[in-house]
């Protein structure tokens, strides 16, 4: 059986893409070892053309910008039903810190705090970052913190959220978590007046 060339153009017509999957429906969790490998090709691909560290981070900072913006965009197209628009600054770093964390690590993260000393401040922290996990990191870049990468996936849910606010990435390691990581978030001095505001009004 032979198909003509009408034939042909019709079967091409009729085969899906991937703007006819069901956003609704969960993906098969991916195996640990094709993330470490995936992620260590972009760590790989980032140390091309870079002049420090600060310029490397900033590169993985960019690429978890990148991966934010999506899971944002899909986790919201999931969540239409229950979801509603987040005004205060620790609604909106729940929602980041337990289900945008869990939906591309599969845990939520370790804990949330806010500075002592600064209001404008606040902390996300990983105890065991999986993205640095399985990288060995030379001696002369013993400073580098591949957790930008969370750093920038945190940036680009606040921003897609209107929460601008600068991310970082620092590594605090202890005896017991030599790899944990705070992700500091210092939010904009107008985020800040506005939270006030929503807590006065």
């Amino acid at each position: 059986m032979s198909l003509t060339p009408a034939g042909l153009r019709a079967s091409i017509a009729r085969r899906p893409t991937i703007y006819d999957r069901n956003v609704n429906r969960r993906a098969p969790e991916l195996a640990l070892s094709s993330f470490a490998f995936l992620f260590s090709e972009i760590v790989h691909y980032s140390q091309k053309n870079v002049k420090g560290i600060t310029e490397m981070e900033e590169k993985l900072s960019q690429y978890g910008y990148h991966v934010g913006q999506r899971v944002l965009e899909l986790t919201i197209a999931r969540e239409v039903k229950n979801a509603r628009r987040e005004i205060k600054i620790l609604g909106i770093l729940q929602f980041i810190h337990t289900t945008i964390w869990k939906a591309i690590f599969g845990k939520p993260a370790d804990a949330l705090e806010r500075s002592k000393d600064m209001d404008d401040e606040y902390m996300i922290i990983d105890n065991e970052p999986i993205v640095n996990k399985f990288i060995s990191v030379p001696k002369e870049m013993s400073q580098l913190n591949c957790a930008a990468f969370e750093a920038g996936v945190v940036e680009a849910v606040l921003d897609g959220c209107q929460f601008h606010a600068n991310v970082t990435a620092h590594s605090v390691p202890s005896d017991a978590f030599p790899l944990k990581t705070v992700i500091l978030i210092k939010f904009n001095l107008d985020i800040i007046e506005r939270e006030t505001e929503v807590y006065t009004s």
